[in-house]
């Protein structure tokens, strides 16, 4: 397995080592968080019409959270009959969740849910939902973000959406599916390698790396349409795209001017504009969520470490100093927190560096991670690992303390991305 940082010096140097993979996903959740809300799921009334198990779905979203521990109860009980809250804080279950699916004349699906409180022996409101059998597990995640925000006072991501890159039989995917790593749809298939995507702001466009010219050119995909246009396409590489946080521009990597150095341009195309001068290798850019700053890898100082420069350009500060190998910058939502791929020994770790103290964690136990991204209220990361030899996603705590597995049957996933909260 070719290391990402290896393979972003490869695509600078015009080359690239592609590893098989598969893009269906099961979801197992693993570790003790410090605190976790006790929340329990009766049987929906007229589950057994669904072909998607509601409860369930929203169970492990919240269980992959970190934040709750899911209990699923027997009782059938729907959104209008009142439990007995008491009892329910007797059972050591601090909220309730209740509901139906009724199938309509239509074809469609009338789903409805209520949450309470068992602690304050509160109603906290619920919602309803009329959708097609498709649209069944986002329900499912929008009751997800519903239960989190009420019972956490911060905003759910469970509705987001996940890109990767898979290859299968010597042809290259890139997915975009739910944030459990289910329903994945191909965006596009080619016989060229795809890398690097990264969802623009308003969470409509995706750019990426594709190599079906025979060289990385930078395209940027519209979700929707499928209508794709061509962003940097200058001699040499054109590579590791990513957008501000206005959406108006990229920073990506070009080797046109010879070595590898950080340009941006807008977001429509036209002429990049170079951020700094260097001899050395400079990629992997990423803005700060305020886009006043540009974290990128560069091995300036003889090996790949992370620095920070001004998004005008401007002086160059170092980032990272534990180890000699620190790669794949991601910054929190809230410009904080740092995480990062540091190798260790032989093995490659996620690490998470509090951006105010500069105390860095390492927070996997796994050996052979990459590319993490935050989601986009900065509680969880997605990133790329080895599981018992398979290639696989991960998501987990920014404590590493709750670890979730998204994984095929076989083969390799790659370069994952999490996407933004859905604009209106």
């Amino acid at each position: 397995m070719i290391h990402p940082f290896m393979r972003v010096w490869c695509v600078a140097l015009g080359l690239f080592v592609a590893v098989a993979a598969q893009a269906q996903f099961r979801v197992e959740v693993a570790g003790v968080g410090v605190t976790q809300l006790p929340i329990g799921f009766t049987t929906f009334r007229g589950a057994e019409s669904s072909p998607q198990n509601i409860a369930s779905i929203v169970a492990a979203d919240l269980d992959r959270s970190g934040q709750f521990r899911s209990n699923m109860l027997s009782a059938v009980v729907d959104e209008v009959a009142r439990p007995d809250l008491a009892a329910i804080k007797q059972a050591n279950l601090d909220a309730l969740v209740t509901g139906s699916v009724t199938r309509l004349s239509d074809g469609r699906f009338d789903v409805r849910f209520r949450l309470w409180d068992a602690v304050k022996l509160q109603d906290l409101g619920g919602q309803s939902f009329a959708v097609g059998t498709a649209d069944l597990r986002l329900v499912a995640h929008r009751i997800s973000d519903f239960i989190y925000e009420k019972l956490t006072g911060e905003k759910g991501v469970f509705s987001t959406r996940i890109a990767y890159v898979t290859k299968v039989s010597n042809r290259f995917h890139l997915w975009i599916a739910d944030s459990d790593g289910q329903n994945a749809q191909a965006a596009l298939t080619s016989p060229e390698p795809i890398i690097s995507p990264s969802w623009s702001p308003n969470g409509r466009e995706l750019a990426y790396v594709s190599f079906e010219t025979r060289k990385p050119v930078v395209y940027v995909h519209d979700i929707a349409t499928g209508r794709r246009r061509i962003l940097a396409n200058f001699k040499g590489s054109n590579s590791a795209p990513t957008w501000a946080p206005d959406g108006k521009s990229l920073a990506v990597t070009l080797t046109r001017d010879g070595g590898s150095q950080l340009f941006v341009l807008p977001a429509q195309g036209g002429e990049p504009r170079r951020l700094i001068q260097s001899s050395g290798i400079d990629t992997e850019p990423v803005f700060a969520p305020d886009g006043s700053a540009l974290y990128f890898v560069s091995d300036r100082g003889g090996s790949p470490q992370i620095y920070r420069t001004p998004a005008q350009g401007g002086p160059v500060q170092r980032v990272t100093f534990n180890g000699t190998y620190n790669i794949s910058p991601a910054i929190s939502p809230d410009g904080k927190t740092l995480a990062f791929i540091t190798r260790s020994g032989g093995d490659y770790k996620l690490a998470v560096m509090d951006l105010n103290s500069d105390e860095v964690k390492t927070i996997t136990s796994t050996r052979a991670d990459e590319r993490p991204s935050f989601a986009p209220n900065g509680k969880l990361i997605v990133y790329a690992t080895r599981v018992n030899n398979q290639e696989a996603l991960m998501t987990t705590t920014l404590d590493g303390k709750i670890t979730a597995r998204l994984t095929g049957q076989a083969g390799d996933i790659r370069e994952p991305h999490w996407g933004p909260f859905a604009t209106q």
